[in-house]
C-alpha cells in the first residue's frame, strides 16, 4: 500500500465514530430471551430479585449501546430503554402464541422446550419479536444487526420493520426471506425457501410498500416466491411449492404450479 492511501485509511478511521461489537448487541438479544424464556438458557431466575437483577442488566445493556453510539436513536435513552422493558411482557405473549403455533403445527416437535432451544424457526422469530420492538423504539441498526445474526446463524432473513401478527409459524425455514414491508396476519406458515419480496428494487422506492401482504390463516409452501407491494394473498389461502405469485389472490384460494405445463393454477377452495 501507498503512503497515500494509508493517510487516506488514518482519516477515514478519525471521521469513523466507533461501533459496539456485534457480540454485545448478540449478548442483549441473549439475555432477553433467557429473561423470558427459561429453557432458552441454563440459567433460573427462580425469585423477584433474581428477575430484577436481570432486568437491570438488559437494561444497562441497551442505555450502553444507544450511548456509545448516539446516532442509533435520536430519543432519550432512558425513555427509549423504559419504553423496551415495559413492552418485556407484550413481546413474551407474542412469541408464545408463536411457540404454541410451531408446537401445534409440526408433528414432529415432541416439547416446547426442544423448540426454543433448538428450532431455528422459533430463534429467528424471536430475534424478529425483539428486533422490531426496537425498531418501533425508532432505534436504528441495532434491530438490523439482531435479524442479520439470526440470519447468520439460520438461514432465515426478516427484516425487523415486516409487520407479522400472533401465531406466526416457520417449518425448516432455511432460505426463507421477509422483506421490509411485509405484512403478515395471525396463524400464518411459512416452509423453507419462501420469499415474500419486492417487485422493485429501486431506490426512489423506498419509502413505498414493496413487499406482499398475507392475510390470516395463509400457508406457504416451499421456495414459493410473493413479490409486491399490492399483492395480497387472501386469507385461508394455499400458496404451493415453487409458485410465482404476483398478483393478489382471493381468499379460500389454493395456487399452484404444475410440473410439465409450465403454469400457475388457481382454485376457489370451499370457505
Amino acid at each position: 500500500m501507498t503512503d497515500e492511501f494509508k493517510n487516506e485509511l488514518i482519516q477515514k478511521h478519525k471521521e469513523s465514530q466507533a461501533f459496539p461489537s456485534n457480540q454485545s448487541i448478540r449478548d442483549l438479544f441473549e439475555d432477553t430471551m433467557a429473561l423470558l424464556f427459561p429453557s432458552f438458557s441454563d440459567h433460573r431466575l427462580s425469585s423477584m430479585a433474581l428477575i430484577e437483577e436481570s432486568v437491570a442488566s438488559i437494561r444497562d445493556r441497551l442505555e450502553q449501546l444507544i450511548l456509545f453510539h448516539p446516532s442509533f436513536c435520536q430519543e432519550s435513552s432512558k425513555l427509549v430503554v423504559n419504553s423496551f422493558v415495559a413492552n418485556l411482557e407484550t413481546i413474551e405473549k407474542a412469541l408464545s402464541m408463536d411457540l404454541e403455533a410451531i408446537y401445534k403445527g409440526d408433528p414432529a416437535a415432541k416439547t416446547k422446550e426442544e423448540i426454543i432451544r433448538s428450532y431455528p424457526g422459533f430463534y429467528a422469530i424471536a430475534a424478529y419479536r425483539i428486533a422490531h420492538q426496537l425498531h418501533e423504539l425508532c432505534i436504528n441498526v441495532i434491530p438490523r444487526i439482531i435479524t442479520e445474526l439470526a440470519h447468520d446463524k439460520t438461514g432465515i432473513d426478516i427484516h425487523p420493520a415486516a409487520k407479522i401478527d400472533h401465531s406466526f409459524c416457520i417449518d425448516h425455514g432455511t432460505g426463507i426471506v421477509i422483506g421490509e414491508t411485509t405484512v403478515i396476519g395471525h396463524h400464518v406458515k411459512l416452509y423453507q425457501g419462501v420469499t415474500l419480496g419486492a417487485l422493485s428494487v429501486n431506490k426512489e422506492d423506498a419509502d413505498n410498500k414493496r413487499h406482499p401482504t398475507l392475510e390470516p390463516h395463509v400457508v406457504v409452501y416451499a421456495n414459493a416466491t410473493v413479490l409486491g407491494g399490492e399483492t395480497t394473498i387472501g386469507h385461508h389461502s394455499i400458496i404451493g411449492g415453487n409458485a410465482w405469485v404476483t398478483n393478489s389472490v382471493e381468499p379460500h384460494s389454493t395456487v399452484y404450479y404444475v410440473i410439465g405445463n409450465n403454469q400457475i393454477k388457481k382454485n376457489k377452495l370451499p370457505s
